[in-house]
């Protein structure tokens, strides 16, 4: 309990400074929770040995329809997270992250969902002479995604509302840095929010949401990072990836893809090489070719300047077996202008993490 009263010792400290504000539209939660860590690998089975607990102390910025895209995802919550994790494990160690959310409102509004993506940096990470037993997290700084899904309830009294809910917390540095089997913790929350405003304001019901269709568009990205195969020690290498596809809008939030994604990932030169002297039974000759060609299919949900993309795809040119020939992307793209984007995307075969993408582009 020592977490969740120091959490509450902080977002006391932010309440008392903030109690001049009277029109900020926005509210802290702090929420304590305990679970457990999914058993996903077997690999990790020896990790798993006590039930991790923490605190999530948030910043809520509220909406209340002043723009159209407020109105059609029913007047979500915007804001910033803190997570502290003890994983109740030494070799583990504890996490701490930030987050960027979205809070989506349900069931006449008792009933919210937290999509929370963000950076953790972990206090006891991998290595061969000091903690080689932690094969989940081969780096300091991961990437972190986090999923609440609390009943809620505002001033019940006066600012003062409580929350329950399920919490889902995973933390991987996709293969940025071998190894990486990542941890994902299941935990029940509870905890308190606090409306930094005497009341709220009325919610804005004027949406006029005509058809909304545009002409085929066709997109232009380059994506790039660095990974790392499997094997530990094996050196990290950068990577590039060249899309071009075409996009049809659906509606004001839906769009469908279909493309091509050429990539040139010169950590499999390596493992090409490695596999070709280490195992001859594989029968790797050593000059397959490092590149792959695949074909997707997408969809995009378009949340104000953001989007969320996910993508299927399938390798066409395949010359080497890497984790099978159908491929994800999953991500966030953030538009500036009506041309150009920005994005961050989780690469994966599916369970498995290849990579983390970052990427730019043009839409025509």
């Amino acid at each position: 309990m020592k977490y969740w009263l120091t959490g509450f010792i902080i977002l006391f400290g932010l309440l008392l400074f903030s109690q001049e504000k009277r029109t900020s539209d926005s509210y802290f939660d702090l929420n304590y929770f305990s679970g457990n860590i999914a058993l996903h690998n077997n690999d990790i089975l020896h990790l798993i040995t006590g039930h991790p607990e923490g605190v999530i102390l948030s910043w809520n910025k509220k909406s209340f329809g002043n723009d159209p895209w407020e109105q059609r995802f029913n007047y979500p919550d915007y804001g910033a997270s803190f997570i502290y994790q003890d994983l109740k494990n030494d070799v583990l160690g504890n996490n701490y992250g930030l987050y960027a959310h979205y809070n989506f409102y349900f069931f006449k509004r008792n009933l919210t969902l937290r999509v929370g993506q963000g950076i953790a940096y972990n206090t006891n990470p991998y290595d061969k002479l000091e903690n080689h037993k932690n094969i989940a997290f081969g780096s300091h700084l991961l990437s972190s995604t986090y999923l609440m899904l609390n009943y809620k309830k505002e001033r019940l009294i006066d600012r003062v509302g409580l929350q329950a809910g399920l919490s889902l917390i995973h933390y991987s540095n996709a293969n940025v840095k071998a190894p990486n089997t990542s941890v994902n913790t299941i935990a029940f929350n509870v905890g308190l929010n606090y409306n930094l405003d005497e009341e709220d304001q009325e919610f804005i019901d004027n949406l006029d949401d005509d058809k909304f269709t545009e002409r085929i568009k066709y997109n232009i990205a380059f994506r790039s990072g660095i990974n790392q195969s499997d094997i530990i020690g094996s050196g990290q290498f950068p990577f590039y990836v060249v899309s071009a596809y075409a996009d049809k809008r659906l509606s004001h939030i839906s769009a469908v893809q279909f493309g091509a994604d050429v990539f040139f990932s010169n950590f499999l030169k390596e493992l090409i090489y490695y596999q070709s002297v280490s195992f001859p039974e594989e029968n790797v000759s050593g000059d397959e070719d490092y590149k792959r060609v695949g074909l997707f299919a997408g969809h995009e949900l378009f949340i104000n300047k953001m989007s969320i993309e996910t993508q299927l795809g399938y390798y066409v040119y395949y010359p080497f077996d890497f984790e099978g020939r159908t491929y994800m992307r999953i991500g966030l793209k953030r538009y500036f202008g009506n041309k150009f984007f920005g994005a961050i995307t989780l690469k994966s075969h599916g369970a498995k993490a290849e990579a983390v993408e970052f990427g730019i582009g043009v839409r025509l």
